[in-house]
């Protein structure tokens, strides 16, 4: 059996992005073993998506270890960078499937484009290995949850920078309004953002026993996304989460565009997106201007909207441009 190898060592928002690709490649090579590496703390979120046979655990392309025989076909779903492709090289495999990379010459593949969604990037460069890719195959099936928050509000009060995190403040505001009509909160995050999480519930005024940040792991977590009336969070991974579990969200957007790795424009029905319009460092130690300049009311306003399922008018995302309703 022929092995084809896949480098996906990155964090869960960019393994989810990468579903369509992944089950495209599946469906072109239904008989090979695919191996992903990736982290192994995503494992439970790569069962769900069922086209990959084993994973092979991979904080970054430097920490991938491969022992098995050489790769009929490695993949490099990893990025642009050098970094991927030579981890990949050092496997032997009989072809590599990568966007070109002028350290690499010899190697043939599609230009990469900067401005491309996170989805169809990946899409593009299995089509471009001709192997048909659906964009809209981004589908996760619900993991059953040993607790249940059925028609809860979730609250993710971090990402991974903190260029990317909503002030506090802002977010207990959030929870009070939603508290005042009525609706059950949880605050979910991770070990390191449960003392952000404690410090909103008790601004809010919000028991501490719907504080589940750091106390869940990622099936939870996931669980309670699934069967959530509505998330409201930045750009991170519990984003693409409720896309795929086709959760209502609020959205915000701050140092990067959602046309790159916002909900993708099929699904903008289910989701509103606020941003500024700006960009900046995706991975900055302050929060960006861009984010701070959306507003707890016209958070509030966005909520009240998805609680009601009443669309805005036009698109599901909030800017200036056409394809988006910008804040302020």
């Amino acid at each position: 059996m022929a092995v084809v190898l896949v480098l996906r060592a990155r964090g869960l928002g960019d393994l989810l992005t990468a579903v369509p690709a992944l089950r495209a490649l599946r469906r072109a090579r239904p008989n090979d073993r695919i191996v992903l590496a990736a982290p192994h703390r995503l494992k439970p979120i790569v069962d769900l998506i069922t086209s990959v046979d084993e994973m092979l655990p991979a904080a970054d392309p430097e920490s991938m270890r491969w022992d098995g025989e050489p790769p009929a076909l490695a993949v490099n779903l990893h990025g642009f960078g050098a970094d991927g492709i030579v981890e990949l090289a050092k496997t032997a495999p009989a072809r590599i499937l990568t966007y070109r990379n002028p350290a690499f010459p010899d190697l043939d593949g599609p230009d990469w484009q900067s401005d491309m969604h996170e989805v169809d990037r990946w899409c593009h460069l299995l089509e471009s290995a001709g192997m048909t890719a659906d964009r809209r195959n981004l589908g996760l099936v619900p993991p059953v949850a040993t607790t249940t928050h059925r028609d809860c509000v979730v609250i993710h009060v971090g990402a991974g920078a903190v260029a990317r995190r909503w002030p506090p403040e802002r977010f207990a505001a959030v929870v009070r309004h939603l508290l005042v009509q009525g609706r059950e909160v949880v605050l979910t995050g991770d070990d390191f953002e449960r003392e952000i999480a404690l410090a909103i519930a008790a601004r809010a005024g919000l028991p501490q026993s719907q504080v589940l940040a750091g106390q869940q792991n990622l099936i939870e977590l996931s669980a309670t996304v699934a069967e959530a009336a509505l998330v409201v969070c930045g750009d991170t991974g519990v984003a693409h989460l409720a896309t795929a579990f086709g959760t209502r969200t609020v959205l915000l957007f701050g140092p990067t565009a959602p046309s790159h790795s916002g909900p993708p424009p099929h699904l903008l029905g289910r989701h509103v997106v606020l941003w500024a319009g700006h960009t900046g460092d995706h991975n900055g130690h302050a929060t960006d201007p861009g984010l701070l300049e959306i507003t707890v009311p016209e958070v509030i306003e966005a909520v009240d909207r998805q609680l009601n399922k009443r669309s805005w008018p036009g698109t599901g995302i909030n800017s200036r441009r056409t394809t988006y309703r910008r804040v302020g």
